[in-house]
């Protein structure tokens, strides 16, 4: 057990996961075996005094180099912890446990080509410790015939200047030393915009007007600024070690942890060091031996590599959603999920009822107008296209919830497509051009594999509702089983993507039609089933054409059980390709005219036959976003699989909203039949 004297730490997501064991906050001497503070943080004083009136090991915990997308400050957990017995690896002063590894240690060839990969993937998305900034402009440093040198300031009080050997007067000769060194270069100081906007003082303020040197004031993602540079001089920076990720020359005028093993040109020495190391043996040992990293979906210790893949989706997705968005027609209860699928940490979303102002508000503020995609129509296309403005359609994904949405179950997954929408096949959208022309690389192929197998085996559908499992009667065995899944009639779907057939009554004439000899089970959809919208079939008049109606059976076990599906344009349809069930498509569902189905109309734009694994990449893993309530974040269909399957993670809305709700579709379906 360890102690802890700090309530903040003690805030701290999954901090057990990070440590390996149990805490406790204020404790006694018999209650633990070693004591936990952050860094030298004031905090810590009253952890380092108990351990030394105690004699008990002490621990410095402190954000790793990969911790997360947003700053600390703004209350974003971390993702990765470093935690040291001897010192901290910003603290050149006295030993740590990352320079004792340095120092002594020999490293395997497999973690050295861990390390390898690891510095690969994180180049490739740009990571940092914090990933919340914008990609610098590709030309920001200007043309590379002269030499293009970075200045790095830090920020006064930064706690890694002075543990690092430097101070005030380092930051001093850096530029100078800079300056002679080079030239005939290029300068450009990179410093804090708190900085320039007064609120903080860097080291270098009084140099931010020196002739000769472009000050760099905005905030961009490390790497991409880095990527323009050919020299690189910092005195304590972490993104002096990303610099030399990229293969670039750095001149450290303090003590990183990284200095002082003869990847970088030292004005300071510290005798403990004394290998040389390389660039993949430092990130090794920084990286993968002693940060600690832990899956915030699972709250359990992960991998590097987890945590890359984690961050590049959070980091993607904060640069798709970035600017502003006027949201058109949304209910209050579905705002928050509109919020949630087009947060960022650079731009705003607001609420309209009306196009004309959503359109003008986008177009002042350079935004997008953004409908819940059955409230589109063509007037809003022509004002969006008249006003010169961005309009992006929003709509349900593939794997949605534990429960209904008309019952207020909160989705995992939608979609936003700037294009059409998925379920109209009468013009293009997102989905169709992914499958249309996407590169299916064979890791992301294995990936959709291994997702699909997943879903038929643990049963997962799109709303996952609670069924028996069993058919009340059995099945003939000498006819074709087919299942005739129910649609909402006034869905958009349906409207749009139906053909010729409007109604569940026709669909099932067309089916009896095309199957004289078969046993045909028709499912009602179950928001027609509650009540909650549009599409009942009196049971009588069901039985002409259908030989059983099944209400309460899963979806998964009827997709078990029988040979075929025919469908206008059900989810089911698709649900019952993953499970290798035939496919029957009467309308233009988005899975149709791919060569995986039985097709009823044409579809002159999808002229690439797909093989089911890449309709799987493209529909489930290309095309939606996917947002974990619990968390706040977002995630994979992977992390969303394990959510729909553990009942405690459902998340709906107010039950007051969901009262008024339903006494409003209660007055609605009693107009229709008065």
């Amino acid at each position: 057990m360890l102690g802890i004297f700090s309530k903040g730490m003690a805030r701290i997501a999954n901090l057990e996961a990070f440590l390996g064991q149990p805490w406790i906050l204020g404790p006694a001497p018999d209650q633990v075996s070693a004591v936990a503070v952050w860094g030298y943080r004031p905090t810590a004083a009253k952890g380092e005094n108990f351990a030394r009136a105690h004699n008990l090991p002490l621990l410095r915990l402190e954000d790793g180099f990969l911790r997360s997308l947003d700053l600390g400050c703004h209350g974003v957990p971390p993702l990765s912890v470093v935690v040291d017995g001897q010192g901290i690896y910003y603290d050149a002063s006295r030993p740590s446990d990352l320079e004792c590894m340095l120092e002594t240690e020999e490293f395997e060839p497999t973690l050295l080509a861990q390390a390898d990969n690891a510095i690969r993937q994180i180049v490739r998305h740009g990571l940092s410790k914090y990933n919340h900034a914008p990609n610098a402009p590709m030309d920001l440093l200007g043309d590379p015939c002269r030499p293009r040198v970075l200045v790095l300031d830090q920020t006064q009080g930064d706690m890694s200047v002075a543990l690092g050997g430097a101070s005030e007067e380092s930051f001093r000769r850096m530029l100078d030393a800079a300056r002679q060194r080079f030239p005939g270069a290029r300068f450009f100081i990179k410093t804090h915009p708190d900085v320039i906007a007064g609120k903080k003082k860097g080291y270098l303020t009084e140099a931010l007007t020196t002739r000769g040197v472009t000050v760099i004031a905005q905030d961009y993602a490390p790497l991409s600024l880095l990527s323009q540079a050919d020299v690189v001089f910092t005195v304590t920076s972490q993104m002096g070690f990303e610099a030399l990720l990229l293969g670039k020359d750095v001149h450290c005028f303090g003590l990183p942890f990284y200095a002082g093993w003869g990847v970088t040109t030292d004005e300071s020495t510290c005798p403990r060091r004394t290998r040389g190391r390389s660039v993949t043996e430092i990130f090794a040992a920084a990286y993968l031996r002693y940060a600690r990293y832990v899956n915030p979906f699972t709250g359990k210790r992960c991998s590097v590599e987890d945590v890359i893949q984690i961050l590049a989706r959070q980091r993607a997705m904060n640069e798709r959603n970035a600017g502003n968005w006027a949201c058109l027609h949304y209910f209050r209860w579905k705002r928050p999920h509109a919020r949630a699928f087009l947060s960022s940490t650079r731009g705003a979303t607001s609420f309209f009822s009306s196009p004309r102002r959503a359109t003008a508000w986008a177009k002042k503020n350079s935004g997008h107008v953004v409908v819940w995609s059955s409230r589109a129509d063509a007037s809003l296309e022509r004002l969006c296209a008249e006003a010169d403005v961005p309009l992006a359609r929003m709509e349900d994904g593939f794997l949605r919830s534990a429960g209904l949405g008309s019952d207020f179950h909160w989705p995992y997954s939608l979609v936003l497509d700037d294009q059409g929408i998925y379920y109209d096949p009468s013009r293009p959208s997102r989905l169709e051009t992914i499958l249309q022309t996407a590169d299916f690389s064979a890791a992301l192929l294995d990936r959709a594999k291994a997702l699909r197998e997943h879903i038929v085996g643990q049963g997962i559908t799109k709303y996952n509702v609670a069924a028996s499992s069993e058919l009340a009667t059995s099945l003939p065995r000498d006819r074709v089983i087919v299942l005739v899944p129910g649609q909402v009639e006034d869905d958009a779907s349906v409207r749009l993507g139906g053909g010729d057939i409007s109604t569940n009554l026709d669909l099932l004439i067309a089916v009896r039609r095309a199957c004289p000899e078969a046993c045909i089970l028709y499912k009602p959809h179950p928001d027609v089933e509650r009540g909650n919208r549009l599409g009942k079939i009196p049971d009588e008049l069901t039985l002409r054409h259908a030989d059983q109606i099944v209400r309460d059976v899963g979806m998964h076990h009827l997709l078990g059980i029988i040979d075929e599906v025919h469908t206008l344009t059900s989810l089911t349809g698709f649900e019952a390709l993953l499970r290798g069930v035939r496919v029957h498509a009467h309308g233009g569902p988005f899975y149709a005219g791919w060569g995986l189905t039985t097709d009823f109309l044409d579809f002159p734009r999808r002229r690439r036959r797909l093989a089911l694994d890449e309709l799987v990449a493209g529909t489930l893993i290309l095309y939606p976003s996917y947002f974990d309530w619990l968390t706040g974040m977002f995630c994979g269909p992977e992390e969303v699989c394990a959510r729909l399957l553990d009942p405690t993670s459902m998340v709906r809305g107010k039950l007051w909203v969901r009262l008024v709700w339903r006494l409003r579709e209660i007055w609605k379906h009693r107009l229709r039949h008065d």
